[in-house]
């Protein structure tokens, strides 16, 4: 437990479950702030007490929907937080908004995530805390310290408590996501295949190709982003056609836009695992193939660490005790 006498948790007032919980495990409470929006749109924000010479941490949750209007406050949330002369300013983010804008892929085309790193520099954040980032090399976009914590600890545990290890194998629906799959199929001493995926043309798969036996196996397809979610459908029709006994994936960020609920419902997946990084409480509701893994203990363990000057990396590898 972390001392709380120059410590302020603050969330804005939409999906909050998750800092709420963050603030639980800590044995603290989130800060009384009021944020609203005016009938044009503007949002207005204020701090219930002082945070003069105190450690603020903002704890968010960016995922679907109007991600645009969960920055600005994110943003907003910063600056009123540095003009009141807080000591140093974390920004939470398990869930890193245009995460997969990270690079140039046609012409004239915008590098997003480095938009998203000045705004946050520019607004006054001093620090960032985030999740299993779709693409590392976004930690070099700041030009201040960023965390980049991982997923993997929590479901190994996941893993371990929930499925049947002997029978199981862990598969990776591209190859870009191949090192992930690999690497949590060494720490569990399990197999690891590859789906290969052919395109006739830009976002259309044509065909799936399987590199790997996963007869009478089940299979944990994992991943970092769960959008659409007709990929893993896609997956588990190719791997249940190759014999096998059961699919299910496991994602670090659920972001389930569009129709991906019917998806899921309509697939033959056993089951879809994501954690909370994202909510989708109400999502759960429509689909009873839904879990969560809850990360707010990682969360934290990392403020906690932070606050006392103590190593992060710990976490990287071992899921707190």
């Amino acid at each position: 437990m972390v001392a709380t006498n120059n410590i302020k948790l603050l969330a804005p007032d939409v999906h909050r479950g998750l800092a709420e919980l963050v603030a639980q495990r800590l044995g603290s409470r989130l800060t009384e702030c009021k944020l609203k929006r005016d009938p044009t749109g503007e949002v207005s924000f204020s701090i219930g007490e002082s945070v003069r010479d105190q450690d603020i941490y903002i704890i968010t949750q960016i995922g679907s929907g109007i991600v645009n209007d969960r920055v600005l406050e994110l943003l907003i949330m910063i600056n009123a937080c540095k003009t009141a002369s807080a000591r140093r300013i974390t920004a939470i983010i398990p869930n890193f908004p245009y995460a997969r804008q990270d690079r140039k892929d046609k012409s004239r085309a915008p590098i997003t995530a480095k938009l998203m790193a000045d705004m946050l520099t520019t607004a006054g954040c001093d620090h960032v805390i985030t999740m299993d980032l779709h693409a590392s090399q976004i930690q070099g976009f700041f030009d201040i310290p960023v965390d980049n914590l991982y997923a993997e600890p929590s479901v190994v545990r996941y893993i371990k408590e929930k499925v049947s290890i002997e029978e199981s194998i862990i598969i990776s629906p591209d190859a870009g996501g191949a090192k992930r799959a690999a690497g949590l199929a060494d720490r569990l001493d399990l197999g690891f295949a590859l789906i290969h995926k052919e395109r006739a043309k830009a976002n259309e798969v044509s065909r799936m190709v399987l590199v790997g036996d996963v007869t009478d196996k089940v299979c944990i397809i994992v991943d970092d982003m769960a959008d659409t979610c007709g990929t893993l459908a896609k997956a588990a029709d190719v791997l249940l056609d190759h014999g096998a006994k059961k699919v299910m994936a496991i994602v670090t960020h659920g972001v389930l836009s569009g129709n991906a609920i019917q998806n899921i419902n309509n697939s033959r997946l056993d089951r879809v695992v994501c954690t909370n990084t994202v909510p989708f409480e109400e999502k759960m509701i429509l689909c009873s193939k839904l879990d969560v893994i809850d990360v707010s203990r990682v969360l934290a363990e990392s403020i906690r660490r932070l606050h006392n000057g103590e190593s992060i990396s710990y976490l990287f590898k071992n899921y707190p005790l």
